[in-house]
């Protein structure tokens, strides 16, 4: 019998390869931090040597790939709500973090995320904002596997003077992460209105030099959409095609405002789209059109985007979301069905990682990414269809089990990493500081 670090025995089974598949009878065997074997349960129930996991009215699936977030922004969690994105932006988030971001903000921010996010069923994260050598570091300290890229824009933050200072400071943290298992570090430049045409070269020059990841805020609203033609006679997606911006390696964030030449050019470039579905909503910014998206071939992944336009960093309640509100845009009820969404927020990630060797499904060799989802609660009974129930039936509270490269961040609903007792306190001081603030913006 082989030896296994820990055994995983689920009552369900959800490896999303073979695709739409659900297997009982069966468990998970771990050796250093890759799963390492699939096996009858009672072939696995007999190995020796390895910690044995009970997983009874839990679906065992690989963990969620959430595309988009701003960690650090979850200090700022109904902060400003219910208003139009640029004002949103331009009166009350910019004045704040102009004010408020130090090294401090970040670290209790992130930390306040990471747990958000584990307890959510997130087991990798790309994510961007200022300070992103402090996210990196209590991304290390709580075991979270990350995509990090640091920002890029042509403004003075408290964090780098210029676009300039920017990229040397991210290329600078991207030679730490070098030989990272779990952190990699790519750009981000905020969008084609905060980055200008020369800085947008630049880091289409470098990543290609480099092979890394570019994440970018695009086609978020139409009146994103019709500035950009007014200020440069071309679309946001044009100009990124112009400066050689697009390619496999990109990630488009938001894409709601689509005509059909600017799908055709996603698809032309191999880029990736990710869906914020619930920030989308809540900004009133529009719905990004996935199943016509996928029908031409465009892999679309999930992101919650950050608490401050989202409020809840769960992949749960996005996977949800974006199944329904497919449906509706659509007018299709197939649209964006159970198992899309599943996938959008696994494989689909994966893909857009560049990790699908690696991340996005439970097969023998790939990381020991996996969540346990408890389907014991009345909601989820009867199970004719474990797909639909995970998708439509939970309330995003349901995981009891996460695990990153096989070990426990989470065990039976509690975090194993973090203290939650002190990330609470922290942001209860916090709240204090910036509630004031906001007073001010309001006078």
């Amino acid at each position: 019998m082989p030896d296994f670090d820990t055994v995983l025995h689920p009552d369900f089974l959800v490896p999303m390869v073979p695709k739409r598949e659900v297997i009982t009878g069966h468990s998970v065997a771990v050796k250093a931090g890759q799963i390492a074997a699939v096996l009858p349960r009672g072939e696995a129930q007999s190995v020796v040597g390895a910690e044995h996991v009970e997983l009874p009215h839990c679906a065992l699936m690989p963990g969620l790939i959430n595309l988009h977030c701003h960690a650090a922004m979850s200090l700022l969690r109904g902060y400003a709500d219910d208003l139009p994105l640029m004002t949103w932006l331009q009166q009350y988030i910019w004045p704040t973090e102009r004010h408020f971001i130090s090294p401090e903000f970040v670290r209790d921010g992130s930390e306040l995320a990471i747990a958000d996010l584990l307890m959510g069923g997130t087991t990798t994260v790309a994510d961007q904002y200022f300070f992103p050598e402090v996210t990196a570091e209590a991304v290390d300290q709580s075991g979270l596997r990350a995509l990090l890229t640091f920002p890029v824009i042509d403004v003075e933050t408290a964090w780098a003077r210029d676009a300039e200072t920017c990229i040397n400071r991210g290329l600078a943290l991207r030679d730490q992460y070098r030989d990272h298992d779990r952190i990699e570090v790519g750009f981000g430049p905020h969008s084609t209105y905060m980055v200008s045409e020369q800085t947008l070269s630049r880091v289409a020059m470098l990543a290609e030099e480099l092979d890394a990841p570019i994440q970018i805020h695009l086609h978020e609203t139409r009146e994103e959409v019709l500035a950009s033609v007014e200020r440069s006679g071309m679309r946001p997606i044009d100009f990124l095609e112009q400066r050689g911006l697009l390619g496999p390696r990109t990630q488009c964030v938001h894409m709601t405002a689509l005509g059909e030449q600017d799908i055709e050019t996603v698809a032309t470039h191999g880029a990736h789209v990710v869906h914020c579905p619930r920030s989308n909503l809540k900004l009133g910014a529009g719905i990004c059109p996935v199943q016509k998206l996928l029908d031409r071939g465009i892999n679309v992944a999930i992101g919650t985007d950050g608490a401050a336009s989202n409020n809840r960093l769960n992949m749960l309640g996005e996977v949800q979301t974006a199944s329904l509100i497919g449906k509706a845009q659509h007018g299709d009820p197939k649209a964006v069905d159970a198992w899309t969404a599943l996938e959008m927020s696994t494989l689909h990630g994966a893909r857009a990682l560049g990790q699908a060797d690696r991340l996005g499904s439970i097969e023998v060799g790939k990381a020991a990414d996996l969540i346990a989802v408890d389907l014991s609660g009345v909601q989820h009974l009867p199970r004719h269809d474990l797909a639909s129930s995970l998708v439509y039936a939970t309330s995003g509270s349901e995981v009891r089990w996460s695990w990153v490269a096989g070990k426990p961040l989470v065990s039976e609903g509690k975090l194993q990493t973090l203290d939650y007792t002190d990330l609470t306190a922290r942001a209860e001081r916090w709240s204090e500081q910036l509630g004031a603030f906001r007073q001010t913006l309001e006078l």
